[in-house]
Parts: C-alpha cells; sequence; structure tokens
C-alpha cells in the first residue's frame, strides 16, 4: 500500500531527526530564547511550500509570541499555478539575487533579531541573499532543511556556497533530497514528499525546547490559547493579552 509506504518513511525521518538533531535544535532554540528575552523578533523566511513551518507557528493554539513570518506573497502564493502570481514567476523569484534585499528594506531589524530560514535543498539565490543581508545587520541565521544531503553542493548564487554554508545553526531535516519518497509501480517519479513533515515537526520540537529555557529563565511567555473549549472563562483574556505583545512588538518594525 503506497499509504503505508509513506508512513513508513515519515517514521524513519522522524525517528532519525530523534537520534541526530536534539543537540542542534537545542542549539537553535537558545538563540531564539535569546531574542525573544530581549525582546525582539524571531524573523522567519521560506519560499514555495517551506513557507508553510513559517504559517504553521503563529498565530495558532500553542504557539508563542516572539516569531515573526516575513511572508511575500509572490513567493508563497502560487496556487493559481498559471496566470497572476503562477508557478513560472514563483520560480524565476527564487532564482533571482537582488529580490531579497529589496524584501528587507521593508521592515526594521536588531543585532538581537535572528532570521530563521526553511529550505530543503537550500540552494536557490533568494534565500542565500536572506542569508547574507541578516549577517550584514549582525542577525544569527538559523537554517532548517536537508542539510546532509545537500552537503557542499554551491547554489544559484554567484557567491559560490549553499544556504547552509551560510548558517551559524543548522538542523538536518533528515529528508532524502529528492524529497518524494514513495516508489509506485507504473510511474517513472516518485510521490509522497516529506520536506513538509519534517519542517513542521522540527517546528514544535523546536519551539517547545524554546519554551523550556524561557521557564528555565523565568521569562513571562505569551501563548496562544486554544479558545473554543467549553467552560475556559479566561481564554479570551489570554488570547488579548498575547495579542498586546504581539502588537507591542511590531511598533520596532
Amino acid at each position: 500500500m503506497y499509504a503505508k509506504d509513506w508512513l513508513k518513511n515519515a517514521h524513519d525521518v522522524m525517528n532519525t531527526i530523534e537520534q541526530t538533531q536534539m543537540e542542534n535544535v537545542r542549539k537553535a532554540a537558545t538563540l531564539m530564547a535569546d531574542t525573544i528575552q530581549a525582546g525582539r523578533w524571531v524573523h522567519t523566511w521560506g519560499c514555495g511550500h517551506a513557507t508553510i513551518p513559517c504559517e504553521e507557528m503563529y498565530p495558532r493554539i500553542g504557539g508563542i509570541v516572539g516569531f515573526h513570518p516575513l511572508c511575500e506573497l509572490p513567493l508563497t502564493f502560487f496556487t493559481q499555478i498559471i496566470g497572476q502570481m503562477g508557478i513560472h514567476q514563483f520560480l524565476y523569484l527564487e532564482r533571482l539575487e537582488g529580490y531579497a534585499q529589496t524584501v528587507m528594506k521593508n521592515y526594521e531589524f536588531s543585532s538581537d533579531d535572528c532570521l530563521w530560514i526553511f529550505s530543503h535543498t537550500g540552494i536557490n539565490a533568494v534565500n542565500i541573499d536572506m542569508a547574507n543581508e541578516a549577517h550584514k545587520r549582525g542577525m544569527k541565521v538559523i537554517v532548517y532543511g536537508s542539510a546532509g544531503n545537500t552537503g557542499d553542493k554551491p547554489g544559484r548564487h554567484s557567491c559560490g556556497k549553499n544556504l547552509f554554508q551560510l548558517a551559524d545553526v543548522v538542523v538536518d531535516t533528515c529528508v532524502p533530497l529528492q524529497d518524494a519518497s514513495v516508489t509506485t509501480k507504473k510511474q517513472f517519479d516518485k510521490i509522497g514528499p516529506l520536506s513538509t513533515m519534517g519542517s513542521i515537526t522540527l517546528v514544535w520540537m523546536t519551539i517547545c525546547t524554546v519554551v523550556e529555557i524561557l521557564e528555565e529563565r523565568g521569562v513571562k511567555i505569551y501563548i496562544n490559547p486554544s479558545h473554543n473549549v467549553p467552560g475556559d472563562t479566561t481564554a479570551q483574556q489570554r488570547l488579548d493579552e498575547a495579542i498586546d505583545e504581539y502588537k507591542r512588538r511590531l511598533k520596532v518594525l
């Protein structure tokens, strides 16, 4: 059964993450905790399906204030497939040097901030530019993707490096570089990608670790609560507090 094949592959990835990436997750979470404790932002960035982890972490139930998505619409909304903001434009833009610098002009960054980039292969120019620009502003760069499989393959960038080679901390999603993982009986190409599952797994492993570190430090944490549980009379109050804190931090952008 193809469904069970995919499920086994997903389990294998999660097991490998647990066996090999716990230390790296802790390193990444420590940098993020430092930023949040300083009242600043962990900026998150991804293109295409690598935007999904950015959208996953906040706002949503169980997420915490401190993560700011840099979601550039032409690089995230390509579900029309053709026409305006279609696949062809998206593929062009993610390989275009200089686009990221234009995106970053819209924000005020601090050296206390850090940038969390999701990229499966780490080879496209816009992600490499984001990392380089973040470093110019004194920010730490944290990258999640298939680092072990990409290795030292050059990126699509004039600097000659890939994204993982530019990061301060790398966490490997442990997903095959091909991403699609299930071999079928009659198709040439595989089906059933794993990169989103690997990234989302690591998102919550990381954020849970950030919370653990901040708790140990005695830092107040603003959690987006479940506001759909009958009988919880203070949920709206806690949600309002989290949103107010988010708004307060936005003033520095």
